[in-house]
């Protein structure tokens, strides 16, 4: 017996909600299994284990977020631009995936060096060269300051733009794309009045 689409993605909505809030180890099948009002033996019959749901998780969305840097990266944007693209995409998916992105926060660094999850390693390394390389490009072309400590401010615009999935609630008074304008404007403009 499998489950339907719909209740596969029910279950694991649930999952990634109680690994995001209590941390994978502390995780019990029967907890999820409680939140998704099943029996924890009955879980087995649409999961054969925790670790399944966490690579589905966090594997969807790393998917769809490849999906759309691809896109910005293939799209032949400027530097400032594509840093522009890429936030207003990284928005996009704490909308969508707030509870992986919490997740890959807390848990990536320790699930990457299991076997099953050795494509976090690899997603980093290219997520890392796609914001390095266009903070590089912005920086030879005179979009960006020359005198930027380009791995410094990656690490900060990162951590910054991610660490959003700690208080960000889907549906709440601000779209994605409103953030990342606010976002952006702080970032590239400033927060002080220019005299």
């Amino acid at each position: 017996m499998t489950a339907s689409p719909e209740r596969r993605r029910e279950i694991l909505a649930t999952a990634a909600e109680v690994f995001a809030a209590q941390g994978y180890n502390a995780t019990t099948v029967r907890r999820i299994a409680d939140e998704a009002g099943l029996l924890a033996g009955s879980l087995y019959y649409h999961f054969d284990s925790k670790e399944s749901m966490l690579d589905e998780i966090l594997s969807a969305f790393l998917d769809e977020l490849w999906e759309g840097y691809d896109g910005v990266l293939a799209a032949g944007l400027g530097p400032r631009e594509t840093i522009e693209a890429l936030v207003t995409e990284s928005f996009r998916e704490i909308d969508r995936h707030r509870a992986a992105v919490a997740i890959y926060q807390k848990e990536s660094r320790h699930l990457a060096v299991l076997p099953r999850f050795r494509y976090l390693t690899e997603s980093q390394q290219k997520f890392e060269n796609a914001w390095l390389g266009t903070l590089e490009r912005g920086v030879a072309a005179g979009a960006f300051r020359t005198d930027l400590d380009i791995r410094l401010t990656y690490r900060f615009v990162r951590d910054t733009v991610w660490v959003a999935a700690s208080w960000y609630r889907p549906g709440g008074g601000h779209s994605p794309e409103e953030i990342a304008r606010q976002y952006l404007s702080m970032v590239l403009d400033g927060i002080a009045v220019r005299t």
